[in-house]
């Protein structure tokens, strides 16, 4: 599965990497770090030279209970990093927004997806995809970040991420959205209890029924602390694990923060996946 991101073509027979970069204050994980220009290169540079085959950079913190943020401010945070990232690589750089006007502004400044955690619900945002013609991808969500961790139920809650993809995939075929051009993210943690992501994990394999690349998303998350009883910046061990059954089930990108370990992960996962029957 050669994946083409405007141009730039990635193979996803092998698992890929992309990498975090909250241009933000108050993300779960590393609120404030990336705020300044110099330092968000920094950060993607590093994680470009650890393995990541794809930089996500996100303006909004998506946390349970964060603060909106407004386009204006959104834009002022991503755009220059966008600008200077493209300027200096032509890694894959993605744009994690929900908001329409920041997708085009980011992909004018060289961005090649935009990662969507509402699945392109807000208004304007399916035909404006159709339009720019880039990459998508769609993320289940069960109500809004600020009350998504609100008691989140389903009765079965794979059949049910399974029919929402089924509706968003519908929506964006009708919009001119052509299937070769998106990406499925089951929204880890995104509006579901502990139960809910390990059978999402268990059950990843379910999804490829759609024959698009899966996104998984589970680094550092706070169903980690449920098994573990660790604060974030101690969940490492945890999300490898993870990242390692994810890719097990066919997820064909991992979403995480710390990616120097996660590609000597997959270099051992390649490694026994590939080699010979016989000697």
């Amino acid at each position: 599965m050669v994946f083409d991101f405007c141009g730039t073509k990635l193979n996803l027979n092998s698992p890929q990497i992309m990498g975090v970069l909250n241009i933000t204050p108050d993300s779960f994980s590393d609120g404030g770090q990336f705020n300044h220009l110099d330092k968000a290169l920094q950060q993607a540079q590093a994680m470009i030279a650890a393995g990541a085959s794809i930089i996500d950079v996100g303006g909004e913190s998506t946390r349970p209970g964060a603060v909106k943020v407004s386009e204006q401010d959104e834009l002022a945070r991503v755009l220059p990093v966008i600008e200077k990232l493209r300027q200096c690589s032509d890694i894959i750089i993605s744009i994690d927004t929900s908001k329409p006007e920041v997708m085009r502004q980011a992909v004018a400044a060289g961005a090649n997806l935009i990662n969507d955690i509402n699945a392109l619900r807000s208004e304007g945002a399916l035909e404006l995809v159709a339009e720019l013609s880039v990459p998508v991808c769609l993320m289940h969500m069960q109500n809004k970040p600020e009350t998504m961790q609100k008691k989140p139920d389903y009765d079965d809650v794979v059949e049910e991420v399974n029919a929402f993809f089924l509706e968003r995939l519908s929506a964006c075929k009708e919009a001119g959205i052509k299937a070769d051009r998106i990406i499925l993210d089951p929204g880890f943690g995104f509006g579901k209890t502990l139960q809910h992501n390990l059978l999402l994990l268990k059950n990843l394999a379910s999804f490829k029924k759609f024959n698009l690349p899966i996104l998984a998303g589970l680094s550092r998350k706070s169903m980690f602390a449920e098994i573990v009883n660790k604060p974030v910046d101690q969940r490492l061990y945890a999300s490898l694990s993870a990242a390692l059954i994810a890719v097990s089930n066919g997820a064909a990108i991992v979403r995480v923060h710390d990616v120097e370990q996660t590609a000597d992960m997959l270099k051992v996962y390649n490694a026994v996946r590939q080699v010979n029957s016989r000697c």
